[in-house]
């Protein structure tokens, strides 16, 4: 393990914070504490971690709260830690933008688990050094021998595979997470075929679905708003099959 793949544990339980610290400092690690959104904040403008573990029940500003400033400012995996009966919170959680969760109490091989594979998603995409490295050599080139991104369609937008971004076609950026990411190219490399939760999950989480695991329709209700032609109509783009799964129809427009 990269020892300079950094975490940082946000709950205001201190025997959870240590537990935690313990176990993944264990697997090579380097783990940072916060029992507030105050001090998570304070910890982020000292070190901007790979991913945040966050409890949703926290004194002040709570998880939510937190999820979506995270997504909001910066490029972490966000892993949420809810208590166990808590599904609207997880619901939100995902709806927010957060990777992944778990439900108190957890094992902690599972949540390694979740952490190993959101981290996975996050390591590919490219560095703002390397997006920059690639403008500056694209500036270096005479106009004529440089090439667009290579996009591909999807509804009502386009998906630049090269920078992992997705803009409204002729228009401006989409904002999409790493998962959504994951599905749209999942989709892409699959046109005009069923994939069942199992395998959307497999594919982009590394786990197969579990009864009564809402993660994936979460997903694919976010991406329909982002890429359907019609976002408040029936879904035309990515087809919801009964009792199968979903399936992308390209050239809907």
């Amino acid at each position: 393990m990269d020892a300079r793949t950094r975490l940082l544990v946000v709950d205001d339980d201190a025997s959870v914070r240590s537990l935690l610290r313990e176990y993944l400092e264990g697997h090579g690690y380097s783990v940072g504490e916060a029992a507030t959104g105050a001090e998570m904040r304070e910890q982020i403008e000292h070190e901007l971690p790979d991913a945040v573990l966050l409890d949703i029940r926290l004194p002040g500003e709570d998880g939510l709260v937190l999820a979506r400033y995270l997504r909001e400012h910066y490029e972490v995996g966000i892993i949420m830690v809810t208590a166990s009966g808590d599904l609207v919170d997880r619901v939100v959680g995902l709806e927010l933008g957060a990777d992944d969760y778990i439900a108190k109490p957890f094992d902690l091989r599972e949540l390694l688990a979740r952490l190993k594979s959101v981290l996975r998603r996050l390591q590919v995409k490219p560095s703002p050094e390397g997006k920059e490295q690639a403008a500056a050599g694209q500036e270096q080139q005479p106009a004529q021998q440089q090439q667009q991104p290579r996009r591909q369609r999807f509804g009502r937008c386009e998906i630049d595979v090269e920078s992992r971004r997705m803009f409204e076609v002729g228009g401006e950026e989409v904002t999409i997470t790493a998962m959504e990411y994951d599905l749209l190219t999942t989709f892409l490399a699959n046109p005009n075929r069923v994939l069942s939760r199992d395998q959307l999950l497999l594919r982009t989480r590394n786990r197969e679905w579990e009864p009564f695991d809402r993660s994936i329709d979460i997903r694919i209700g976010r991406l329909r708003r982002k890429i359907e032609p019609d976002p408040n109509g029936e879904p035309r783009c990515i087809r919801t099959v009964r009792n199968a799964g979903y399936m992308f129809i390209p050239n809907t427009s």
